[in-house]
């Protein structure tokens, strides 16, 4: 049952995290398009569009053209003259990005001073050529398309049709209402109605770059009021074929929006808003004409045969100057003749509506995949099959524009997966964070705390090995214990011994000592392992006389007849690690130095004391307080080994300063084998009849033993 709740939220969790990335990916907000823009932009750097030459030329009102003939706005009369070298050179169609919405300002009637002329001179001068006329005379003669502007104000244009924007091409819709879903532009800027009427089309020049200033797309279609009007680039097209109409196509589906706009032979796909994905090219320098030349005759009228000439300007000064995914800046008329060359080479870019869809169905896929292992399977798979689909997507992605111009998404998708692969893990991370340090806590009650943390943070060292190190031992023993166990009830037995581990337990961690196995009612510690630790002899020996004072404080509160505690303290040099078959690990320490601990603490039985400690050990001991005992040869040894016994056996009392120094005196007189060693004894025995030490010195002497030498025959 727990199973199946768990397998069961985990799909909860899994279908909740879905959910809410599809919600995102539906949505589509602004932070998921600029990131979206972004990958698009680095596709079109990676690979810029390419391909014939599709005959668009810019007349570029360059700097220099500037420089030569002055600056802009140039006389109509200049412009007509420019249109009509443009009709000599045999050019398919020519459009103006400008909007000539004012009078020529030396048209005879702008002239200020006109009104303050006599009679006959203000007739003489408006009899003079009107350059306007001359332009619109000139525009008629060929297929010609002006600029106008949209003007986001908010003014009101009396039936969406401005009288002075003649209507010149039809906009022929199949089957939903264009009108809902192009937006609203404004009040129409248009040319003067003189020019507007020679004109053969008129075009807008209006331009919506995205929130990062970048221009990725251009709009086919603009909407004032009721009336649908085209770009320049797209009238450019329409006027160069000779059409009348454009044929618009809408999404009768529930999300609706335009998908296509046909203009004479060319099918162009377009945005639900009615614009155009642009892929940039790199600027090339045949497509541009400097201005001058082309009114200077410069230009070889061969060249112009069948191009569509847009007239422009790249002066920085006019500040008509684009942003593009390329990371280069244009003048918008480059923007116009690139959305033309396009729509005339076939070189489209799409992102059809349906894409969604199949993105949003690419995210679910992935991320069920992805978050199931995620749930079941753990990191490395998981992780493994969030590349797999991470890079399908960026493949896919790549292959839909190189080869299709598609414009697919794969950042979405991918982010959708990449969560449904992070809020499982994360959750396994918790749930497995929560195990760890379940299994901490209970097994730091089975093992030392500093072992567990040692093994949490570096779990590699669990495997079979071992490492030389110098460490510190502690052994321990209680007396009498299986004789107690034999005259009390097992049950209280249980809890006396309980009770008495777990105090001397406690003062192990207390000192950082690692635990290294009890039997029954004997502890092994050690010091220095896992962890090193440079004190580990003044950890021990503080450590052991801790552990005396509570067992001695133990066993007479609780009432009991416990025996007292032998413990035996040690140093030397060892291998800790992991020892043991591969079902099971056993961290410990072999070597001489654990051997010795344990022979120590047994050796307290015969010596009469309650803890001995080594040479060795105490010699890492500041401020140590203890008397030496004797020079120990445990069976199986061949060097005896120096030790000692702490004042009062660690525990606590008055320090008879005296009896310290006697038993110095006689000690150093039994080391040295002095004739008068005996009777030192048998003063002390005299003044300390209750110390077990002298009691067993006096009795080796009676013995006809010499030295401070004693041979252990038991373990």
């Amino acid at each position: 049952m727990t199973r199946r709740w768990r397998m069961a939220g985990q799909a909860g969790v899994l279908g909740a995290t879905l959910a809410l990335a599809l919600a995102v990916l539906l949505a589509d907000p602004a932070w998921l398009r600029a990131l979206r823009h972004g990958v698009f932009d680095q596709y079109q750097r990676w690979q810029p569009r390419s391909g014939p030459d599709m005959g668009v030329r810019i007349v570029d009102v360059d700097e220099d053209s500037l420089a030569r003939l002055g600056q802009w706005p140039w006389p109509r009369t200049r412009l007509a003259e420019l249109v009509e070298r443009a009709r000599a050179g045999g050019a398919a169609a020519i459009g103006f990005d400008a909007v000539f919405a004012e009078p020529d300002r030396s048209a005879p009637r702008a002239l200020p001073q006109l009104a303050a002329l006599p009679a006959a001179a203000r007739a003489a001068v408006l009899a003079l050529p009107d350059p306007d006329a001359r332009f619109a005379a000139s525009l008629a003669d060929v297929p010609a398309v002006l600029g106008f502007s949209l003007r986001p104000d908010g003014a009101e244009v009396a039936n969406g049709a401005p009288a002075s924007l003649p209507e010149r091409a039809r906009f022929v819709q199949l089957g939903a209402s264009a009108l809902a879903h192009v937006p609203e532009g404004g009040s129409v800027v248009a040319p003067l109605p003189l020019l507007a009427q020679a004109a053969a089309g008129h075009g807008a020049l209006s331009f919506l770059p995205d929130g990062d200033g970048v221009l990725r797309r251009v709009p086919l279609v603009l909407r004032t009021g009721e009336r649908l009007l085209p770009s320049l680039s797209a009238e450019m097209l329409r006027v160069a074929q000779g059409q009348t109409n454009y044929l618009l196509r809408a999404d009768d589906g529930p999300a609706g929006g335009l998908t296509e706009l046909r203009v004479g032979r060319y099918a162009l796909p377009v945005t639900a808003e009615g614009e155009l994905w642009l892929h940039y090219g790199a600027s090339v320098p045949a497509r541009r004409i400097p201005a001058w030349q082309l009114l200077q005759g410069q230009v070889d009228p061969a060249s112009l045969r069948g191009r569509l000439l847009l007239v422009g300007s790249s002066a920085q000064g006019l500040q008509d100057l684009r942003f593009t995914p390329l990371g280069s800046v244009v003048p918008g008329v480059e923007v116009h003749a690139q959305a033309l060359e396009q729509m005339l080479s076939g070189a489209l870019l799409r992102r059809p509506a349906g894409l969604d869809a199949l993105e949003a169905l690419a995210l679910l896929l992935g991320g069920l995949l992805v978050g199931t292992l995620a749930f079941t399977r753990g990191p490395l798979p998981s992780a493994a099959a969030l590349l797999a689909v991470v890079g399908a997507f960026a493949g896919a992605s790549w292959w839909a524009f190189s080869a299709q111009r598609l414009l697919v998404d794969p950042l979405a998708p991918a982010l959708g997966v990449l969560a449904a692969f992070g809020v499982p893990s994360v959750l396994r991370h918790h749930a497995s964070e929560q195990r760890r340090r379940w299994l901490a806590r209970a097994f730091s009650r089975y093992v030392s705390p500093n072992l567990v943390s040692h093994i949490v943070r570096h779990p590699e060292q669990l495997a079979l090995s071992g490492e030389r190190r110098h460490c510190s031992f502690i052994f321990t023993d209680l007396a009498g214990f299986t004789g107690l166990m034999e005259r009390i009830d097992p049950a209280d037995a249980v809890g006396l011994v309980n009770g008495y581990l777990d105090g001397m337990i406690a003062i192990v961690f207390r000192h950082q000592g690692t635990l290294d196995r009890f039997i029954g009612d004997a502890l092994a510690i050690m010091f220095s392992a896992p962890l090193a630790q440079r004190d580990h002899r003044q950890r021990a020996y503080d450590c052991a006389l801790e552990m005396q004072r509570f067992a001695d404080g133990y066993a007479r509160g609780r009432g009991r007849p416990l025996g007292h505690t032998r413990i035996g303290v040690h140093s030397g040099e060892v291998i800790v690690g992991n020892f043991g078959g591969h079902t099971m690990f056993d961290y410990r320490a072999l070597g001489d130095a654990v051997n010795t601990a344990a022979r120590l603490e047994g050796a307290n039985k015969y010596l009469g004391t309650r803890v001995c400690v080594s040479e060795a050990l105490l010699a890492g001991c500041a401020g140590a307080r203890a008397r030496p005992v004797a020079r120990l040869l445990p069976q199986g040894k061949t060097q005896p080994l120096q030790v000692y016994q702490p004042l009062h056996d660690g525990l606590p009392g008055p320090v008879d300063e005296a009896a310290i120094a006697a038993y110095a005196a006689a000690y150093r007189q039994l080391a040295g084998e002095a004739p008068q060693a005996l009777a030192a004894f048998e003063a002390l025995a005299q003044q300390q009849p209750g110390d077990p030490l002298v009691r067993l010195h006096l009795e080796r002497l009676r013995r006809g033993e010499r030295g401070d030498l004693i041979v252990l025959a038991g373990k």
